[in-house]
Order: structure tokens, then C-alpha cells, then sequence
């Protein structure tokens, strides 16, 4: 069913304001451009969702604690973000983490990495909704098209974790961070030959209590 035009403000207004206060505990600029942006995503998303199977989430609050807000948590766990110029989110689905990531650090251009056609749509059409100069959505698997190595590489979801990194290695640049994304109950992943480094991180998603964890590793420099 359609929402009318009141019911559509009022989903907007609880979603403006759970993103403002996650942000907010987390440390992160709450300026009201990224909160409008990442409000404007989940409703996208929404309307997405509805025609396309996009997400397991359907209810705007749900997408937003569960997609968006796990993804500024995990941006304020990589406080090399602010250090870098570019990332590279493979496997990204509907562009999470990669799209929120983009929100957040307007300054960093990230490479949204994606096989599944209506998925890459659904990037493209947030690109141009959200006003993203700074995301480059890509169609395709990463180990079938050209490579960009980038600054850091995130895979969430993508492949077991021992295939993910082993996907991930010829994006990063020497030196080059890979980061992998994972519950809180995950066991560490094998770290391939070829990275160094490795180091757990766990964060708390905001508004929803979640633990995460997350494994990071550095490309041998060459």
C-alpha cells in the first residue's frame, strides 16, 4: 500500500532523527546534509524494496538501524578513512557499506563493485538522488573486470572469508588496507600469504546494541 503524504513525513521525521542520534553516539558529525542524505537513502531503499528484492529489510527503521547505522559504525571504526583518497566496497548489493561510508566522508571517492544488475541500478539511481559525485558504481564481479586498486578494500558479505581476502588483495594498493566485516560470534579468518598486519576491531551498532567485529590487514608493499 502506498503511504499518503502523512505517513510518509512521519516515517521521515523517525528516520531523520535515529540516524542524528546514532551518529551523534558514535562521535560522528550529525551536520544535517549527511543526516538528510542517509534519511533520503532509506527511503529510496523503501521504495526500492518494494518492487525489487534489494534487502532482507523492508521496514525503513529497520533498514536503518541494520544497514545504514552498522555502516557508520564500522566508518567509526576505520579511523584511516580520514587518511586515505580512495575505497573500493566489493560485492556492495544495494551499496551498503559503501554508499553511507560515501556520505560521511564526502571527501573520499569509493567504488561501489556490484554483479547483480538491478542492484546496480538501484546504486546508480541513489548516485543521482543523493547528489554522490564522490561513488562510482561499477557492474561486475570483481575477479572478472578490471581491476582499480584502491586505498582500502571492504568485502561484507561477498564470499566465505578466506575467498573474500583472497578477492580483495589485487584491489588494494601496496601498503593498502583490506578490511572484513563480520559478526560478533565470527572466527578469525586464515590470512593469506601476501598480508600483514592482521588486527581485530569490535564496535557497538548504535540504537540496536549489535556487536560487530571486523579484521584488518595491510598489502605488502612491493
Amino acid at each position: 500500500m502506498k503511504e499518503d503524504g502523512a505517513s510518509r513525513e512521519n516515517t521521515e521525521t523517525a528516520v531523520f532523527s535515529l540516524i542524528e542520534d546514532g551518529l551523534a553516539e558514535l562521535g560522528l558529525p550529525a551536520d544535517e546534509r549527511p543526516v538528510a542524505q542517509l534519511t533520503q537513502l532509506v527511503l529510496l531503499l523503501t521504495e526500492w524494496a518494494g518492487r525489487i528484492n534489494l534487502t532482507g529489510h523492508r521496514d525503513p527503521l529497520q533498514l536503518t538501524a541494520h544497514l545504514v547505522m552498522d555502516a557508520a559504525a564500522l566508518s567509526q571504526a576505520l579511523p584511516e578513512l580520514a587518511s586515505i583518497s580512495r575505497l573500493a566496497d566489493l560485492g556492495s548489493g544495494a551499496g551498503f557499506p559503501g554508499l553511507p561510508v560515501a556520505i560521511l566522508h564526502p571527501d573520499l571517492e569509493v567504488a561501489l563493485v556490484e554483479s547483480r544488475l538491478k542492484r546496480h541500478h538501484f546504486q546508480r539511481e541513489a548516485c543521482r538522488k543523493l547528489q554522490l559525485p564522490n561513488v562510482i558504481p561499477i557492474l561486475g564481479r570483481s575477479d572478472e573486470i578490471e581491476v582499480q586498486p584502491s586505498d582500502m578494500v571492504v568485502a561484507q558479505a561477498m564470499a566465505q572469508p578466506a575467498e573474500a581476502l583472497e578477492l580483495m588483495q589485487p584491489w588494494a594498493r601496496p601498503g593498502g588496507w583490506v578490511v572484513l566485516p563480520a559478526s560478533a560470534g565470527a572466527e578469525e579468518p586464515v590470512i593469506p600469504q601476501g598480508l600483514t598486519g592482521s588486527s581485530l576491531r569490535e564496535y557497538v551498532v548504535p540504537g540496536t546494541g549489535r556487536q560487530r567485529r571486523l579484521w584488518l590487514a595491510r598489502l605488502e608493499s612491493r
